[in-house]
């Protein structure tokens, strides 16, 4: 419980640092804005306000705490349709192993897809001089433990590369998150998260060089780029789960706090992210669950301005809902292993939404 304590206090230290999120003045200062984006299908129709209680390594991208929830080992593969139309994909791949009683090992790497670009410079605007492909890549490895049954806490170190043929920039970002489960049958539950925390960032490369004539000589003249920071954000979110239709029990029978009374589940969750180069948004949403076989989820973000119209102040190609939906098939008599199938969608306008598909191997 020390060890717990530590890092409650250490997470209440590190949220002082986030006092100028959501400052008007700092929006647009920071790059690297693809570790925004939410890779997994599952927190993703659910609008990302499942930082309270999700678990496996959907939990890289919201609370990496929540890696502790994982029972041996999980498997999980993602494609992100990223506004329809514009031909731009995620993949995803991500792993996570238990290691002893109470640890959990993970491993993510998230690959952006922008398809082929021409070749354009001053001399030739119209290109003709072939195309190139952005690469736009993170890996990150976490680690989360569970302290007791109530607390859990997990930090990952995620590298950030982006480049194209000749310029190019990497970097390191760090997340931390804690997550406290309370109440019969567990159905309380809080998180908080760091997310995207470290240096600078900076583009560097041959593509900034170049051959200029002076005092007739050629000379090769290098341009330094400005340097700019990451998309750090802290998350604080709070779920509650109701069960319907509970199974009644039998004469002198009393409930076991660690089996669910019903196979029918209700999941209200909301969440507050703290933004330091872009608007906060307040997050809410439900799920509906049974037994461990279906669950259909929807979620809202808000944020400043968020459901005008275009030229009115709103500054987020997302419009706001989410939704999704997950079907389960356990296998090997144990309920917490199966394979699922998971789907999440954000409406966005003008451009078209986000799809984004998930297969999960749980062991």
């Amino acid at each position: 419980m020390r060890t717990a304590k530590y890092i409650i206090a250490s997470a209440l230290i590190l949220t002082g640092g986030m006092t100028q999120a959501g400052n008007k003045e700092r929006i647009g200062q920071a790059g690297a804005n693809e570790l925004l984006i939410n890779p997994w299908a599952r927190s993703s129709g659910f609008g990302g306000a499942n930082t309270a209680f999700v678990t496996g390594v959907e939990a890289f991208n919201l609370n990496i705490s929540g890696l502790s929830g994982i029972n041996k080992t999980e498997l999980y593969y993602s494609n992100v349709m990223l506004f329809t139309g514009a031909d731009i994909n995620i993949n995803s791949v991500a792993l996570g192993q238990r290691v002893g009683e109470s640890a959990v090992f993970g491993l993510s790497i998230n690959a952006m897809n922008l398809g082929e670009m021409e070749i354009t410079t001053t001399q030739n605007p119209d290109g003709g001089q072939g195309t190139f492909t952005p690469q736009f890549l993170n890996l990150a490895i976490g680690y989360a433990r569970s302290f007791s049954n109530s607390i859990h806490g997990g930090g990952a170190i995620r590298i950030i590369s982006e480049s194209i043929n000749d310029v190019g920039a990497q970097g390191v970002a760090l997340d931390a998150g804690i997550r406290y489960i309370t109440g019969d049958y567990d159905r309380v539950k809080f998180g908080i998260a760091l997310r995207n925390v470290g240096p600078k960032m900076r583009y560097s490369g041959d593509g900034l060089s170049e051959v200029v004539l002076l005092q007739d000589g050629e000379f090769t003249l290098n341009q330094r780029t400005e340097a700019f920071e990451l998309p750090a954000l802290l998350n604080i979110g709070a779920s509650y789960d109701l069960y319907l239709f509970q199974k009644p029990l039998a004469e002198g029978e009393e409930r076991d706090d660690e089996v669910a009374p019903s196979d029918y589940r209700i999941t209200l969750a909301g969440n507050f992210t703290s933004n330091s180069f872009s608007q906060d948004q307040i997050r809410g949403g439900i799920e509906f669950g049974y037994s461990k076989y279906l669950a259909v989820r929807a979620g809202l973000v808000y944020e400043a301005n968020g459901f005008a119209a275009l030229g009115e102040g709103r500054v987020n190609a997302n419009t706001g809902p989410t939704v999704g939906m997950s079907l389960m098939l356990p296998f090997g008599g144990e309920d917490v292993s199966g394979v699922s199938v998971d789907y999440g969608y954000r409406f966005a306008n003008p451009l078209g939404g986000t799809h984004t598909f998930g297969l999960r191997l749980s062991l």
